[in-house]
């Protein structure tokens, strides 16, 4: 009898294995095994075909010495990391209590607001490059119907920055549906109590909306910081400056990677700049969890 309970459950198990097999296999093949390669090659001085010598720490010392581009792109990582997370967070809360309210027609707005979220990075690239070139494209025509000084955008290293930082809003609906979802979580029955005791909106908002979203806010700080120290959508619309903008304007960490190992056959040094990303990132996400103290989660409310 227990043999027969013993092999029913180990068949169950198995069951559940195979479903997942080939998940563990894309995660082992294209995830684990290149990670733990990119680190062997950055020990090496390898061109990704034939010459691969050893270094040591070389590269890593490269990076800190020897490579004047390092601080340009670190730089410009980091200020397009502070402006865009914050902005993000705030612009994609704001449209989430927008379209969190009950009014006609507003699942409409909801699939507009989410629409240009499926359209492909390198797609939206192409578009944004063509809306802002400062000749032909609509945008700098709008400038000029309207009268304002005749922009630059992308052809400026001085606007460069800003107008990249523009194209960001057009993503904030993605957020919005994880916001939506933190806000379904939260008790009608707060609300009720709230509006009894003589609570107006902007009183539950901050009493009651933002406390108990504060996870989801958590989340998205988290991936979001990620997600912006990867950029890497520049390539396409900087166009045939190699990914860096006019003057370096928009050389960031992960366009460096791109150029190093695919523009000038250093897949070692290369390999190297991806880990010290690595690290940085690592870093900053263990920040964030040990500060993590005014996240609100469920279990503290009740």
């Amino acid at each position: 009898m227990q043999n027969a309970r013993l092999k029913r459950k180990l068949m169950n198990e198995l069951g559940g294995y195979l479903f997942t097999l080939p998940v563990l296999l894309g995660v082992l093949i294209f995830t684990y095994y290149p990670a733990v390669q990119s680190l062997i090659y950055s020990f090496f001085e390898y061109d990704g075909f034939v010459q691969m010598n050893p270094v040591g720490f070389r590269n890593f010392i490269r990076i800190f010495t020897l490579d004047r581009e390092t601080g340009t792109v670190f730089l410009n990582t980091f200020v397009y990391a502070v402006i865009t997370v914050p902005l993000g967070l705030v612009l994609g809360y704001s449209l989430a209590l927008l379209a969190n309210t009950r009014i006609r027609g507003i699942s409409a707005f909801r699939v507009l607001f989410y629409l240009p979220v499926i359209i492909p990075g390198v797609s939206a690239g192409i578009l944004w490059r063509d809306l802002f070139d400062p000749t032909f494209g609509i945008m700098a025509q709008i400038f000029r119907i309207l009268g304002l000084p005749e922009p630059t955008f992308f052809a400026e290293a001085s606007t460069s920055m800003a107008t990249l930082v523009w194209t960001t809003t057009w993503s904030m609906g993605g957020g919005m549906v994880i916001w939506l979802a933190a806000f379904k979580n939260i008790p009608a029955a707060l609300y009720e109590s709230a509006r009894l005791d003589g609570a107006g909106y902007f009183r539950q908002l901050f009493s009651i909306t933002i406390p108990l979203s504060t996870p989801m806010i958590f989340y998205n700080l988290v991936t979001s910081v990620i997600g912006t120290l990867q950029i890497f959508s520049t390539m396409i619309i900087a166009g045939g400056t190699s990914g860096r903008g006019v003057d370096n304007s928009l050389y960031f960490i992960a366009v460096k990677i791109y150029n190093e190992a695919f523009t000038r056959g250093s897949m070692g040094y290369a390999s190297a700049l991806a880990w010290v990303l690595f690290a940085i990132i690592a870093v900053l996400t263990v920040v964030m969890f040990m500060s993590n103290r005014w996240v609100q989660y469920s279990e503290d409310n009740g």
